[in-house]
């Protein structure tokens, strides 16, 4: 393991420690409804800090790291911007800029990797799920805003960024210098393969790509299919109410999702007769790198038992955010609501589970520590092993029984990070 993420490590745990001791301490545990309490305890911590550690810290750097693993403790794209950060970032939003194609989130303080676009600089530069952002022009990540860090990535079409990557498949920082473009949403790839069925895979539900997906839903419905396979890997951009309408594609009763906050009532979608296009058999293929509207829809039809998914859980990432203004002149990027399927599970939370869990190319890579396979670590087959599987489960050449006996069982795709080391006690990261 990489050094520096060891002492990370050991500096959370202890931190954790500390904080547990200070609250016997001051009485016994804090219970987990005294926010007063916790903030007790905080308070006691960073005055500890300034007046006991072995140097004189930087205040103001203790003070933003707890609050930005505060944020991601809650909610892995949530970002907390200072008053110079959030003037850069409304500017930067209102003006077109080119970058690396990187959709992303927070894990273990650090940037992460959801999913690169097809044919980005990033996709060219084999950065993919699960990888890490360790630093952007030779600045850290470590407890960097995520929106922050989106807008370091972005910058003027031609010119260059630095990047330090830590990748699944190899525990060394890897630095390169990618060129920033234009990126654009790839389009929708429809095609009837043999047996009469009708491949559909849907890379982007941005711009007006679910148009593109019902007209070419169409097209291979006068081209003879009786069978569509609706892939949606690296499907991770675009608005959850776009993964409502792809749902109600296939749809035409019952409920798609539900949108709830702690300030926000129930909101129920529910699905149209009039939009349904097909009606026939269907199955659904994710992989790690399906998130957001993608999730909702392969969510919907798999709980409306109108869709098998097959594949790797998917990422986990579809919520309602806000940007919040703060006195100090900052503002707050959080989650105010969550999408549920619906059997009532926040798909933030848990992602999609598939009804057959099988790994990209092979069903037998290499494990991590908690049984879940790394990715890349299978070896390689130019076949598209999921997509076979789900030609043969669409079609009754096989069966979900017989699929998951041949992969020896479900297998989960998991987001543990190989290079991260996880306490025991510490729940599994979603």
């Amino acid at each position: 393991m990489n050094n520096r993420f060891k002492w990370t490590i050991v500096g959370s745990s202890t931190c954790v420690v500390v904080l547990l001791l200070l609250a016997a301490k001051s009485g016994g545990a804090v219970a987990a409804d005294d926010v007063y309490g916790h903030l007790k305890v905080y308070t006691e911590v960073l005055e500890r800090i300034k007046l006991e550690y072995v140097e004189e810290p930087d205040m103001k750097s203790v003070t933003l790291g707890a609050i930005n693993g505060l944020l991601e403790s809650v909610d892995p794209f949530a970002s907390y911007l200072n008053a110079d950060q959030y003037r850069q970032y409304a500017k930067s939003e209102d003006t077109a800029k080119a970058g690396l194609g990187l959709v992303l989130a927070k894990r273990y303080g650090y940037v992460a990797v959801v999913d690169a676009l097809p044919g980005s600089p990033a996709d060219k530069a084999n950065i993919s799920t699960g990888d890490l952002i360790e630093s952007i022009n030779n600045v850290a990540t470590r407890d960097m805003p995520l929106a922050y860090a989106e807008q370091l990535l972005r910058g003027d079409p031609n010119s260059k960024v630095d990047v330090t990557v830590l990748r699944l498949r190899n525990p060394d920082p890897q630095k390169m210098s990618l060129t920033r473009t234009a990126v654009p949403y790839p389009n929708v790839d429809a095609k009837l393969m043999p047996s009469e069925v009708g491949y559909l895979h849907v890379s982007s539900l941005a711009a007006n790509r679910l148009n593109e997906v019902r007209t070419k839903l169409q097209d291979l419905k006068k081209q003879g299919a009786k069978y569509i396979v609706l892939d949606l890997r690296h499907c991770s951009t675009g608005e959850g109410e776009t993964g409502v309408a792809l749902a109600n594609l296939f749809l035409d009763s019952g409920e798609i999702t539900y949108l709830q906050g702690q300030k926000m009532a129930k909101q129920d979608f529910v699905a149209k007769s009039g939009d349904q296009v097909w009606n026939g058999p269907l199955i659904v293929i994710t992989n790690r790198a399906t998130a957001g509207p993608a999730e909702i829809a392969a969510g919907a039809l798999l709980d409306n038992k109108r869709a098998q998914v097959v594949g790797e859980r998917s990422y986990g990432d579809a919520s309602l955010r806000k940007t919040i203004q703060m006195d100090d002149g900052g503002a707050v990027i959080l989650s105010v609501a969550k999408y549920y399927s619906p059997s009532g599970k926040s798909i933030q939370d848990t992602g999609v589970v598939p009804t057959v869990q099988l790994a990209e190319n092979d069903s037998t890579p290499e494990l991590d520590q908690d049984g879940n396979p790394i990715p890349g670590t299978a070896p390689k087959n130019s076949e598209d092993n999921l997509l076979k599987r789900s030609i043969d489960l669409v079609t009754g050449k096989t069966t979900v029984a017989r699929l998951m006996d041949d992969a020896g069982g479900p297998v989960i795709g998991g987001q543990q990070h190989p290079i991260i080391e996880k306490s025991p006690k510490q729940p599994e990261q979603q």
